[in-house]
């Protein structure tokens, strides 16, 4: 096995590309799509369905773990892997979009973020140094640094400042975690809002700092997708190409197929287990919701063309029973669904741009999912 953090290009088609990214838990196939486990679960499933859909990495989250159970008892406890028993690669963010998005309950100072928690209002703080501790109690394979977040809408005077404060917390976690420490990788983020200057002068920096991949944030915050394909063609290719390169909080599949179009590797968003949760699911014949009526004493599967357990198994009506009744096995079976289709999907991307047909094969999603039937994160 390679060395954690070699990541080896395979055939591209145009900007779209293959590759592979080594972690201390095995390597990872790319373009992929990264189920979220919050709180050390992808919600309603176990560590077998994620390996029966081929999930190949997971997310967990620095913000919840720490607040809950904490990341000293998962620290002495063996480490998140062996936490939730899940032996594949972990990426954890930095909780910074989480601490953000609380607005009032924080206040953002040189030294890091203070805020309330959202379970009992106590006060904690975010310092670069700190996320670093706890992710690295958390054991995770890719770490990320701490970076604001800018809202849309921000102005560039706000969205400068903030981005040299974003730079100088990369510096910070970046010396709290020497390069090659431990086998954990991390990633930094590139920052900038929708002011292309800012986002190059941004990815100047934050490569000038040297991180094992690059990230790109503050995207799906509330923009338009005009807005947000034109930053991300714009940025993507501003990024190493020799590292692998990270679109966050990005999950819808018109989105997926316009990052890896601009040479993304690696995307992750709670869209599909978020969706599953609200009865609406993802299928090579188009979008479904399965709390429709018309669905009520349909005996056809979900999906003829999926391998997941639901689809072989159950009816559209039994699906939909389950939802209306409000019971525990819809969040259940919905989620192994919509979670095997993007596994399916990222396949499929990777075997497209292999054999140099991946316009094709975009061209065909996007038609089973036009911009009007899919809704961002």
């Amino acid at each position: 096995m390679n060395a954690p953090g070699t990541f080896t290009l395979g055939p591209a088609d145009g900007r779209a590309r293959t590759g592979r990214l080594s972690t201390a838990h095995g390597d990872v196939e790319t373009p992929i799509f990264m189920p979220v486990g919050t709180l050390g679960t992808v919600k309603s499933l176990c560590p077998t369905d994620l390996r029966d859909l081929k999930a190949q990495i997971i997310l967990g989250n620095t913000y919840h773990l720490y607040l809950r159970p904490g990341d000293d008892l998962i620290a002495r406890l063996g480490g998140l892997h062996k936490f939730m028993a899940w032996d594949g690669p972990i990426l954890t963010d930095s909780g910074g979009f989480q601490v953000f998005s609380l607005s009032g309950l924080r206040q953002i100072a040189e030294e890091g973020v203070t805020f309330a928690s959202h379970i009992d209002g106590s006060r904690h703080l975010f310092s670069p140094e700190k996320v670093i501790s706890i992710q690295r109690n958390l054991g995770s394979d890719i770490m990320m640094v701490l970076d604001e977040c800018v809202p849309y809408g921000a102005d560039r005077a706000y969205t400068e400042k903030s981005l040299g404060l974003t730079t100088r917390w990369a510096r910070r976690c970046r010396e709290a975690h020497p390069a090659g420490d431990r086998g954990q990788l991390l990633f930094g983020i590139v920052q900038g809002g929708f002011f292309k200057d800012l986002r190059a002068k941004s990815a100047e920096e934050i490569i000038g700092v040297g991180f094992d991949g690059y990230a790109l944030g503050g995207l799906s915050v509330g923009e338009s997708r005009n807005e947000m394909y034109d930053i991300l063609d714009d940025a993507a290719p501003l990024l190493p190409a020799e590292r692998p390169r990270y679109l966050m909080g990005v999950g819808a599949p018109r989105d997926l197929l316009a990052g890896m179009a601009a040479g993304i590797d690696m995307f992750d968003c709670v869209l599909p287990t978020r969706n599953a949760r609200n009865g609406t699911l993802f299928t090579s014949l188009g979008r479904v919701n399965i709390k429709r009526a018309e669905y009520r004493d349909d005996d056809t599967p979900l999906d003829p063309n999926c391998p997941c357990y639901a689809c072989r198994t159950f009816s559209k009506a039994y699906l939909r029973h389950l939802y209306i009744a409000k019971e525990l096995l819809s969040y259940r079976l919905n989620t192994l669904h919509n979670l095997t289709f993007f596994s399916v999907m990222m396949e499929r991307a990777r075997e497209a741009i292999r054999e140099g047909r991946f316009a094709v094969f975009r061209a065909e999603m996007e038609a089973l999912y036009p911009e009007t039937d899919e809704g961002k994160a």
